[in-house]
């Protein structure tokens, strides 16, 4: 089972290198915000779309048992999107996608060693310190001229 999480995760990122230059290239023809809120919109409607048509049903009498930071979900993802589009548009999607992805696993280590918005702790070693300085210098060498 673990591999084929690991493989959704790996197709995730290929979808999110796709769609951070399919997102660029709508905010350079509408504006960085417009293109934010249009792929949100768009989203939006096709995720009504997969509800509508079962492809998974929700648990809606849940709604009021939800943290209420769970919700800001909604406001990371604009900022995610509008950060993406701005940042692909100056330094191209190879350099920005590798600063995205150091953030993006340094914070995941923040969040899994003080198991963070309520999920299971996995502490920090120093392997995974190795490895995040690692990829750090890896990124680096990447972003070079």
């Amino acid at each position: 089972m673990t591999i084929i999480a690991l493989v959704i995760a790996a197709l995730s990122g290929i979808a999110m290198a796709v769609q951070g230059s399919l997102n660029t290239t709508l905010g350079e023809h509408i504006g960085l915000l417009a293109g934010t809120f249009l792929v949100h919109v768009i989203g939006s409607i096709f995720a009504l779309l997969l509800l509508v048509i079962g492809v998974d049903s929700g648990k809606w009498d849940m709604l009021a048992k939800v943290p209420w930071y769970a919700y800001l979900g909604g406001i990371f993802g604009v900022g995610i999107v509008y950060g993406v589009v701005a940042s692909i548009s100056k330094v191209g999607v190879a350099n920005a996608t590798t600063a995205i992805i150091v953030g993006q696993v340094s914070m995941a280590c923040a969040i899994d060693h003080f198991g963070l918005f309520g999920l299971d702790t996995v502490p920090f070693n120093i392997w995974k310190g190795l490895g995040v300085i690692l990829m750090a210098t890896s990124a680096w060498l990447l972003l070079r001229r």
